[in-house]
């Protein structure tokens, strides 16, 4: 007689919301496939993609066997791609106004300092974009004014200073174009746009923003009226914070069967802080508080202190000041990216902020019980798989935020 298979979920609907990136979601699916392809070859099961046939959200179909059980699992991304690149559209100088108005924001307010007793961290990130566009600043000035300095030693009589001095701007233009042009390399650009974007209203969400989050509570709510097994959200990065309020929405509305599907959300690399400490980040703060005490989901919040872009063991609940006595999510713990990836691999990735920051939908050499690819496509649920693990002792609980209002 063939051994009883534990397993809870044969179909499952995940949906994934992305942080501030103007990429079209297919790199999701590439990445979704080339990993799960080593962590299955790691880990000693079977997994597939195929595409999703059905129209609507972009996304695609995974069917895996994971300890003896087979899986059927629609992963469809929810995508904010197209304001991000709208957000991005800004010239030189736009950005460098940015600059100013953020720092502004983020120093005058406090929020700035109370972040970094957190995390030093993804504080430094958010001031690298700072450091890194002023030298390049620098930078053209400096050689704008050596043209400058140049062309009015050797030019002769033909290079008047009005003159001179309008070639040494063009000439400062063209290399403050030229390091835009290779953002690429540097990422000045878009992180100063990223934090930018959460900074513009003090925390509170652009209209276009809130349209998206309501579609994207819309598809949420459809599928927990399906016929699935579980219903998973993922936010990674911004897309955390985004999910918190798309979710809280949905239980405030009553849109949570009872009967229905199991609903999870799995924040990774969070950065809620960032957001959740500026004055007007009212919606936010009620959200996590909300969120934080309720039965209809399971939370758990997977971080790294190797993701030195996240508030790694921070949780985002507590440090925001608005956790309720009866606080039950999240779970907080760590992917443990030291101890789950080979000394080898940790040695190559270690100064590789960006593709740390991703690594938790990545495959691990060893890993322990973080799994993106069983949590996505294996026959548990979330609640589940986590019913026994304890919070990280080394988590971070302590209330630092200075505006810890719930209503405007």
């Amino acid at each position: 007689m063939a051994a009883e298979i534990d397993q809870s979920v044969k179909r499952r609907r995940v949906f994934y919301i992305p942080g501030y990136d103007p990429i079209h979601p297919r790199r999701y699916r590439e990445l979704y496939r080339k990993e799960s392809g080593d962590q299955a070859r790691i880990s000693g099961y079977e997994i597939g993609l195929k595409p999703k046939t059905t129209k609507g959200i972009y996304g695609w179909v995974v069917d895996a066997e994971i300890d003896g059980a087979q899986v059927n699992a629609q992963v469809e991304v929810l995508v904010w791609s197209d304001i991000v690149r709208v957000s991005m559209h800004n010239s030189i100088l736009a950005t460098y106004a940015q600059l100013i108005r953020t720092a502004w924001v983020y120093i005058a307010s406090g929020a700035l300092w109370r972040l970094m007793q957190l995390r030093k961290g993804p504080v430094i990130a958010a001031l690298y974009p700072v450091g890194m566009l002023l030298l390049q600043l620098a930078v053209a000035v400096l050689i704008g004014a050596l043209a400058y300095a140049a062309l009015t030693y050797f030019g002769g009589p033909f290079w008047t200073r009005g003159l001179a001095a309008a070639v040494s701007v063009v000439v400062g233009w063209a290399v403050l174009s030229g390091f835009k042009k290779r953002d690429g390399r540097f990422y000045a650009h878009y992180l100063m746009h990223d934090f930018a974007y959460g900074a513009a209203l003090r925390g509170a969400n652009p209209p276009a923003l809130e349209a998206r989050m309501t579609q994207f509570g819309t598809a949420i709510a459809e599928a927990l009226k399906s016929d699935v097994d579980e219903v998973l959200v993922v936010g990674h990065s911004s897309g955390a914070h985004l999910g918190v309020s798309v979710l809280a929405d949905l239980v405030r509305a009553g849109a949570v069967p009872d009967k229905g599907p199991k609903l999870g959300f799995l924040t990774l690399g969070q950065v809620v802080p960032m957001v959740s400490f500026l004055r007007d980040a009212h919606r936010l703060r009620a959200d996590l508080r909300y969120l934080s005490q309720r039965d209809e989901l399971t939370w758990i919040d997977v971080t790294a202190p190797g993701d030195g872009c996240s508030f790694a063991l921070c949780d985002p609940v507590a440090v925001s000041g608005v956790a309720p006595e009866n606080q039950k999510w999240p779970l907080v713990f760590s992917a443990a990216f030291t101890q789950s990836l080979s000394p080898a691999r940790w040695k190559e990735l270690r100064w590789r902020f960006f593709h740390l920051h991703f690594q938790y939908l990545c495959a691990f050499d060893a890993p322990k019980d973080y799994d993106y690819f069983q949590i996505t496509a294996g026959p548990k649920t979330l609640a589940e798989r986590y019913a026994d693990r304890p919070a990280s002792k080394s988590r971070i609980v302590k209330p630092v935020n200075k505006f810890t209002s719930v209503t405007p």
